[in-house]
């Protein structure tokens, strides 16, 4: 008698219309997450904040996609697995994308944008715009939080993306054996947040560089949330005097940073080495004699004295001795940190660190954060941010209104298969708009619980200033 039931969802309204949702069944639009992602979007206001970052040069009298309609189009069908731009040509006629921007959806005169005008918008954008688009991310992630946490880890790290023809800056990286961009990452390592991106070309960076960068984040972070502890985290590339340097200067943040071996560093690990390979042989022989299975590694953590040259005084390195049946993998981690001990500093602190890498790979294979194929660099820059204001969408719908359901967690990817696409039939009346949804749905409960939530006022955000 459930499944019988009718069920009927509520969103806000559109152009003057009520809009009303049910499960009978049929088809038009095959994508309902529109829908979905502008009710989010409208919780935390992220197209309106980068829509006001972007300076529309448009002659008014020749406007008939405002910016923010432009940024939105672009940002929801990214979110809804559309990656290319010229998928604009077809989608723009699609009523839950009209809908999702606030238009009646049969209207053929309030169709979206096409393919060229979104290309426009891409070309368009000038690196103050970037800029201020940038800082507009920040300040997202900042109003994210109705109270300043206590501890935040400012997670960054670098991410190929390969490059084709005669692309403006467009470098060779041996390690990636390929012409490529080498855009930096900064999530939030705790709570997956996205912060900023910034594109690059694909030298390794300097610590100069990387300092430049994440000076402009800590002084905006640090603007909203004196009393906040804030660490940095990253692979070796960021284990430079610079960032640690500028550590120095705020006594609320602290570094976990890789550090790659060298002819000074590797000698004062060889005893501890020399004495894991001990274990690690004792260990195996003691297996063999008692018919059990011969451990595949052995591990052991301690600290080491060292200072680099660079370095503005000498702070705590971490040693991970690990000996394997293929030969040794000593690893080390430099800290400003007193605490932990080290086995517990090196598992939980800095491992955690590869969640970032998941991250990255939400936004950029699921969202095509890659897809910088454009001959101009800006350009390139505009379409990075496009996919990540797509994963701002995703995350905060995740961790907001999914949270405690099967798919708190869910990769976009997932989002998208399982609770985006959904046929759905629209009917629009004088004063309302229907959307018959069928009524086989599998996750009819989790959408509607969903829908109710988009129509509760959203929680206040921490001021970003």
């Amino acid at each position: 008698m459930s499944e019988s039931t009718p069920e009927q969802l509520r969103f806000p309204p559109v152009a003057g219309l009520s809009v009303r949702g049910d499960f009978d069944g049929g088809t038009l639009s095959s994508d309902f997450g529109p829908l979905i992602l502008r009710g989010v979007d409208q919780r935390i206001g992220l197209t309106e904040r980068l829509s006001a970052a972007f300076d529309d040069r448009r002659h008014p009298s020749y406007i008939t996609h405002p910016l923010r309609d432009l940024i939105g189009q672009r940002v929801y069908q990214i979110a809804c697995g559309y990656e290319d731009g010229n998928d604009a040509d077809q989608l723009r006629k699609d009523a839950l994308f009209k809908l999702g921007l606030e238009r009646k959806p049969l209207d053929e005169a309030l169709d979206l944008a096409s393919a060229p005008t979104v290309s426009r918008l891409e070309n368009a954008a000038t690196a103050r715009d970037l800029y201020r688009m940038a800082h507009a991310f920040v300040e997202q992630f900042i109003a994210s939080y109705a109270v300043p946490p206590k501890v935040i880890v400012l997670d960054m790290d670098h991410s190929e993306d390969a490059t084709h023809g005669q692309q403006e800056f467009a470098f060779y990286n041996h390690h990636y054996g390929t012409y490529c961009y080498l855009p930096l990452f900064l999530f939030e390592g705790l709570s997956g947040k996205f912060i900023t991106a910034v594109l690059r070309p694909g030298k390794r960076p300097t610590g100069a560089e990387n300092a430049m960068i994440i000076k402009r984040v800590l002084k905006a972070l640090r603007a909203a949330w004196p009393e906040t502890r804030i660490v940095l985290r990253g692979d070796s590339h960021f284990a430079n005097p610079e960032l640690m340097a500028l550590t120095l200067d705020d006594p609320q943040t602290d570094f976990i940073f890789g550090l790659s071996g060298n002819r000074a560093l590797t000698p004062l690990a060889e005893p501890f080495v020399e004495r894991t390979r001990r274990l690690h042989e004792l260990r195996c022989e003691n297996a063999r004699r008692a018919g059990s299975t011969v451990p595949h590694s052995t591990r052991t953590y301690h600290e080491v004295e060292y200072c680099a040259g660079s370095w503005p005084q000498p702070f705590r390195t971490i040693l991970k001795a690990e000996v394997m049946e293929l030969g040794t993998n000593p690893r080390f981690v430099v800290t400003s940190l007193d605490l932990p001990s080290p086995e517990c500093f090196y598992r939980d602190l800095y491992c955690a660190r590869g969640q970032d890498e998941n991250f990255i790979k939400m936004v950029k294979n699921d969202l095509a954060s890659d897809r910088t194929s454009d001959h101009r660099f800006l350009a390139n820059q505009m379409r990075l941010f496009l996919a990540c204001a797509a994963y701002v969408l995703h995350q905060s719908l995740r961790s907001d209104l999914l949270a405690d359901t099967a798919l708190a967690n869910a990769q976009p990817s997932t989002v998208i298969i399982k609770l985006f696409k959904i046929a759905v039939r629209v009917v629009q009346y004088k004063d309302r708009v229907r959307l018959h949804l069928p009524s086989s749905y599998p996750l009819k409960a989790l959408l509607k619980q969903v829908t109710e939530q988009l129509l509760l006022p959203a929680p206040a955000a921490v001021p970003s200033g």
